[in-house]
This record gives C-alpha cells, sequence and structure tokens, in this order.
C-alpha cells in the first residue's frame, strides 16, 4: 500500500448493505473492493456471520466471511482492546464499535459506517441511513 493510501475499514453496518446489494450498499462498495487497502477487524466478521447466519443460512454466511478474508484481517489483542476500550469511554461507543474504531485508529485508516455512533468522530466517513 502506498504512503498516501489510507487503509480502509468498513463497519458492520456497511457490509451488510454491500452483502444485500442494497443502495446504501453501493457507498461502501469502493471501500471492500480496494482488497489492497481493506483492512477487516475480526468483530465485523462474527458480527456480520452472526446476521447473515440468521438471516439467510450457514452456507451464505461462510461467502460473505470468505470475501471479507479478502481485505487483511484484525484480531484483537490486548493492546488493541485497551486502545478499544479507551476511545469507547472517550466516545461512549458500544464495544464492537470501540473495536472497529481503535482498529482504524491503530492503521492509520478511514472507518466507513452508517451507524451513527461513529457520526462526527475523526478519520470516519460517515453515510446516513436513507441517504445515498
Amino acid at each position: 500500500m502506498s504512503a498516501r493510501t489510507r487503509p480502509n475499514i468498513v463497519d458492520s453496518s456497511g457490509w451488510l448493505e454491500f452483502f444485500a446489494d442494497t443502495p446504501a450498499g453501493a457507498q461502501f462498495a469502493r471501500a471492500i473492493e480496494a482488497t489492497g487497502t481493506l483492512i477487516v477487524p475480526a468483530v465485523c466478521i462474527l458480527e456480520v456471520f452472526r446476521v447473515i447466519l440468521r438471516a439467510r443460512g450457514e452456507g451464505d454466511a461462510l461467502q460473505a466471511a470468505a470475501a471479507m478474508h479478502q481485505g487483511q484481517v484484525v484480531v484483537l489483542d490486548s493492546p488493541l482492546a485497551l486502545m478499544a476500550a479507551k476511545l469507547g469511554v472517550e466516545h461512549k461507543l458500544p464495544l464492537a464499535d470501540s473495536i472497529v474504531y481503535a482498529t482504524g485508529q491503530h492503521v492509520g485508516g478511514i472507518v466507513w459506517t452508517q451507524d451513527d455512533d461513529f457520526d462526527g468522530l475523526a478519520d470516519v466517513q460517515y453515510f446516513p441511513k436513507g441517504k445515498r
């Protein structure tokens, strides 16, 4: 990845829209399809797999997880967990969102999301739900 290109971290909300092939999902396609700069927090794989498993079955959930592995998967280790805890408290983020945001901060990337918990945070590309 070049020095100019920042990594992209797509929140679970963006992945779910992308996999559902909704108009909102098109907003995330650029980040998702640029696999050379795509960072995938493991917690997003958990969330997306779980939602798709419940809605469409294991086969579709496994396909989604495989697609997510096209990016660089970042696991939650102790230093990242502590960073997520601090950022979660500082910005009043739910647990998974704090991990996603910490991952973005850790890699110097941009978090792509439609989750309003991220609205107004630095290094976030926020797309309000229902707007294109």
